[in-house]
């Protein structure tokens, strides 16, 4: 039972993540009306939060790794509570409202730079073997959930005023925070008799040692949410602006695509284990669907045919994401995990913080917005592929063996 509470607070890290921009997507129209900002204003709502947490991943990822994971978890979920306290009390505000929000987003950002990286990472510690992949498949689940939830949050809360979704962090990393202390425990460290500078030497270079198959790995993951965000971005405005779609209705539109993504995710970390040959396999499935589908949007994405793409599409990313958290977590001893994850960690949250603020700029032209993103999921999957072909032939087994 302790293991299930552990495994459930752990899961709870990547959901308040996802609370952190996918819950005010539908809300954006609101608060770019209610506060009288421009599009690109609007877009850095999202980004101030991303973009913070990209930063400071990598020194949250040191630090865990030399004085525990456990206790960098505890002061980020204090830091997003915060956040979040300052951010909602940004409509009290007559003037500099914006500002305030911004302050708020940031300090939230950096609380969750030691959210879902440090529960992959603590995860890697714990858990060996196919109980680790299935824990991580789990956690990509929780992740998955919270996209699917946080929008039908969102646009229910703008029903009595936008910024009554603020008031949601507070009560689930508090939840977390509780469910952290008392059944997590920590795992292994690095004795920080260690030397900054020895610790960086050795995680560097096994990042430049392994760096043929883990950076298409990050590129990868990166642009899949990339794509996910953006295109989130664009549906809210799709959705509200075109086809006068709001409130409650509004949330559930990103349903279906999140929710395949969510059910591809938990099928695939529960099917994966440790086998190197079937996450070669469903990455080439997930890649594939994604290309198809973004392929056809690039001739023809009225609602009904862009519903149903971004429903394949983002099903195939739920193939994707749980191999690549798999190969990634397992790629280092528990001393540098932390660091490794964390420059994944990175790259996934810069794709969350760009992908709105280019999508914002995309989407005035909308064909070329789907012809951009064909481009570059051509560009990544040919990649990694290519990379996942040598990987397999350098390690000569089905077996991916954790450290």
């Amino acid at each position: 039972m302790k293991e299930k509470l552990m495994i459930v607070s752990l899961g709870l890290l990547p959901l308040i993540m996802v609370l952190g921009n996918s819950m005010l997507i539908p809300l954006l129209p609101s608060i770019q009306k209610s506060l009288h900002l421009s599009g690109v204003q609007t877009s850095l709502i999202l980004s101030a939060f991303s973009i913070p947490a990209a930063l400071f991943i990598p020194a949250v990822g040191i630090l865990s790794d030399r004085y525990g994971r456990k206790k960098l978890i505890i002061y980020s979920l204090v830091m997003m509570i915060i956040g979040s306290i300052i951010a909602a009390s940004s409509a009290s505000f007559s003037s500099g409202s914006f500002a305030v929000l911004m302050a708020g987003r940031v300090i939230q950002g950096i609380g969750a730079a030691g959210t879902t990286t440090l529960a992959m990472a603590l995860t890697g510690d714990v858990f060996t073997g196919e109980k680790r992949a299935k824990v991580l498949g789990i956690l990509e689940v929780y992740n998955g959930v919270g996209k699917v939830v946080a929008p039908i949050i969102g646009a229910s809360a703008a029903l009595v005023v936008w910024y009554a979704a603020f008031f949601v962090y507070p009560l689930a990393a508090g939840a977390a925070l509780v469910g952290i202390v008392m059944y997590v425990r920590e795992g292994k460290t690095g004795s920080d008799s260690v030397s900054v500078q020895e610790y960086l030497k050795k995680a560097i270079g096994i990042v430049y040692d392994k760096r043929k198959s883990l950076f298409p790995l990050f590129f990868v993951g990166g642009l899949g949410l990339f794509l996910l965000f953006g295109i989130l971005y664009y549906l809210s405005f799709l959705i509200e602006e075109t086809y006068h779609i709001d409130g409650f209705f509004k949330g559930t539109a990103f349903l279906f695509p999140l929710g395949a993504m969510t059910l591809v995710s938990y099928w695939t970390g529960q099917r994966i284990k440790t086998d190197l040959e079937l996450m070669k396999k469903l990455m080439i499935v997930g890649i594939t669907l994604l290309f198809l589908m973004f392929g056809v949007l690039t001739i023809i994405y009225t609602l009904p045919v862009l519903m149903f793409c971004l429903t394949v599409a983002f099903g195939g990313l739920g193939f994707v994401l749980p191999c690549i958290n798999m190969m990634i977590t397992s790629a280092a001893s528990d001393e540098e995990r932390g660091f490794i994850v964390s420059i994944y960690g990175t790259v996934r949250f810069l794709g969350v913080a760009l992908g709105p603020v280019v999508f914002e700029v995309w989407m005035h032209a909308e064909r070329l917005m789907f012809v951009y993103s064909f481009i570059l999921l051509t560009a990544g999957g040919l990649w990694v592929l290519y990379q996942l072909k040598i990987l397999s032939s350098a390690m000569g087994r089905r077996k991916v063996v954790p450290k």
